[in-house]
C-alpha cells in the first residue's frame, strides 16, 4: 500500500486512499442566431427552416437540459469494507496453538479475523498546490487483539473478538521546498516498516513472517512527513508516542519516538523500489520497570527492496534488525518473496525466511486475548517463551480470484497456503510447552523442532 508518499506495497503499513473522479460534461443546445424583423402586411410569422446538414448534426449532438451543479470537496468521500475469515490446521500441536504466531495463533480453528470499515478522502488540491484528505478506519475481529492503541478503546471487549480504531489521520500536501513538495499525516496510522500489513489486502499470505509479528511497530500516533526531494527520492521523518500507545496515562514512557529514512522509487527503468527506514526511541513501559523505561533505547532498522522482473513476476527482499537495551536482545531476519501472476484470477506466492532471536526475549505466544494489551499497559500477562532460536520458515500458496462469481459488489479472493517452520539451532519450541514456577508463564523447549501446518483465508472487499 502507498501512504502519503511512502510505499505500501512496501508495507509502509498505511492504506492507500483511492479517490473517485467525476467528469461533468455539458453539450450546448443548438440555437439559431437571427435578426429581429417586422412582419409583412399579411403579418405572417417568420419561419426558419433547418437545412439537411443541420438536421443530421442535431441528431448527433448530446443535449443536456439540466443546469450544471458544483462539485464539492466532500463529493469525493468514499467508504470501503474488507471482511477476512480463515481456518488453519496443525494436527501435531499439544497446546491448541501455532507457535510464534500472533494473528493466526489458534490451531485447528476457524476464525473471523477482521471486518474493517474505512471512510476516506484522497488528498485533493485546494488551490495553489495545497491538498487535504483524511482516513478513518475501525477493525473488528480476532486481529484486533494485536492491533490496539492504548488509550483508544482498548479493553472495551476482552474476548477473542475485539474492536479497535486502526487509522484516524488527516493528510495534507504542502507545495514546499521542491516540485514534489511534502506530504503529511497527522494522527493515528499503521506502522510503515516491513512488507506485510495488518489489512488483509496488504500481504500475500494469511500467516505472517516473524519480522511482521515481532519486530516492526503495528500502530503509531503522531506526525509523519515525506519530503519528495526528486521524482525518485524521498526523505521520511516522523515523531510519535510509541508502538501502539498514545499520551497521558496511556503512554509507555515520557520520551518521544520516531522514524528516519529514505525511499527510492522507479529505479532501474522503473522496475526497482527501495526503502530504508529506521525507528528509534525507548519503548518499555514506566508502569512495568519504572523510570528506567525513559532511557533504555530500542532500535529497529528495516530495508525493503522490490524488483519487477516483468509484468507478471516480482521478487521482494525484506531485512529487519531489532535491538532493545532493556531486554539486552538482538533480533534480526531476512525474508524473500516471489510472486507470479498466471492470470488475472490466479497468483502464485512463495516466501522464505531466516530469523534469529538471540536470547528468546522477543518471540513467544500470548496465551490470553488480553495478553498483548496488558503487556503494552505495563501489567502482568500470561505468555509462553522459548530459548534463543534461529527460525527458518518456508510458505507457498496461491491467491485465487474466482471469475465465475458474480458478486453484487467488490471482489472475492481465496488464499490457501502450506507452511513449514523449523528450528535451525537444535531447540524444540514447537507444539508443546512446559509449566514454570510462575503459573502465567510456560516454557517451550520440549516439543518438536519443526511445525508443518496449512491455512486458508477468504477475503471479500467492497
Amino acid at each position: 500500500m502507498w501512504i502519503m508518499g511512502v510505499s505500501g506495497s512496501m508495507r509502509l503499513r498505511h492504506r492507500l486512499s483511492a479517490g473517485m473522479c467525476f467528469a461533468l460534461q455539458l453539450a450546448a443546445l443548438p440555437a439559431f442566431a437571427q435578426e429581429k424583423t417586422t412582419p409583412d402586411d399579411a403579418e405572417r410569422p417568420l419561419a426558419v427552416e433547418e437545412t439537411a446538414a443541420e438536421k443530421k448534426q442535431a441528431q448527433k449532438d448530446e443535449v443536456n437540459l439540466k443546469s450544471p451543479s458544483s462539485h464539492s470537496w466532500f463529493d469525493d468521500v468514499e467508504g470501503h469494507i474488507v471482511v477476512e475469515a480463515g481456518v488453519n490446521g496443525n494436527p501435531w500441536t499439544k497446546t491448541g496453538r501455532n507457535w510464534a504466531q500472533s494473528y493466526v495463533d489458534r490451531a485447528n480453528t476457524a476464525t473471523l479475523n477482521q471486518i474493517t470499515g474505512t471512510l476516506s478522502h484522497p488528498v485533493t488540491e485546494l488551490g495553489d498546490g495545497y491538498g487535504l484528505g483524511f482516513v478513518f478506519e475501525v477493525l473488528y475481529g480476532s486481529d484486533a487483539r494485536f492491533n490496539p492503541t492504548i488509550g483508544m478503546g482498548d479493553g472495551n471487549l476482552t474476548g477473542i473478538y475485539q474492536w479497535t480504531p486502526t487509522q484516524a489521520h488527516i493528510d495534507a500536501h504542502l507545495p514546499w521546498l521542491t516540485k514534489g513538495g511534502i506530504d503529511l499525516q497527522i494522527g493515528q496510522q499503521y506502522g510503515i516498516q516491513g512488507f506485510e500489513g495488518t489489512d488483509a489486502l496488504e500481504r500475500p499470505f494469511y500467516s505472517y513472517n516473524y519480522s511482521s509479528d515481532y519486530i516492526v511497530p503495528f500502530e503509531t500516533v503522531g506526525v509523519l512527513a515525506t519530503w519528495h526531494m526528486t521524482d525518485h527520492a524521498a526523505l521520511v521523518l516522523g515523531v510519535n508516542a510509541g508502538n501502539s500507545t498514545t499520551f497521558g496515562h496511556a503512554k509507555n514512557n515520557s520520551r518521544p519516538k520516531g522514524y528516519f529514512g529514505f525511499q527510492f522509487t522507479e529505479l532501474a527503468d522503473g522496475k526497482l523500489d527501495v526503502a530504508a527506514i529506521g525507528y528509534f526511541g525507548p519503548q518499555q513501559s514506566v508502569y512495568a520497570i519504572g523510570r528506567e523505561a525513559n532511557h533504555d533505547m530500542e532500535y529497529i532498522g528495516d530495508l525493503l527492496a522490490s524488483y519487477k522482473i516483468n509484468d507478471k513476476t516480482t521478487v521482494t527482499l525484506n531485512a529487519t534488525y531489532f535491538h532493545d537495551d532493556y531486554l539486552r536482545d538482538d533480533v534480526y531476519g531476512v525474508t524473500a518473496y516471489f510472486a507470479h501472476d498466471f492470470s488475472d484470477e490466479l497468483t502464485f506466492n512463495a516466501r522464505g525466511e531466516i530469523f534469529r532471536d538471540n536470547n528468546g526475549g522477543v518471540v513467544g505466544n500470548n496465551t490470553s486475548p488480553m495478553s498483548y494489551v496488558n503487556e503494552l499497559r505495563g501489567q502482568n500477562y500470561p505468555y509462553d517463551y522459548a530459548p534463543g532460536t534461529t527460525y527458518g520458515e518456508l510458505t507457498v500458496g496461491v491467491t485465487y480470484r474466482p471469475g465465475f462469481l458474480k458478486l453484487p459488489k467488490g471482489s472475492f479472493s481465496i488464499r490457501p497456503e502450506v507452511r513449514l517452520d523449523k528450528s535451525l539451532n537444535g531447540t524444540r519450541p514447537f507444539n508443546r510447552v512446559s509449566p514454570t514456577d510462575d503459573p502465567n508463564v510456560n516454557y517451550a523447549n520440549n516439543g518438536m523442532n519443526n511445525m508443518f501446518w496449512f491455512s486458508c483465508d477468504a477475503i471479500w472487499a467492497f
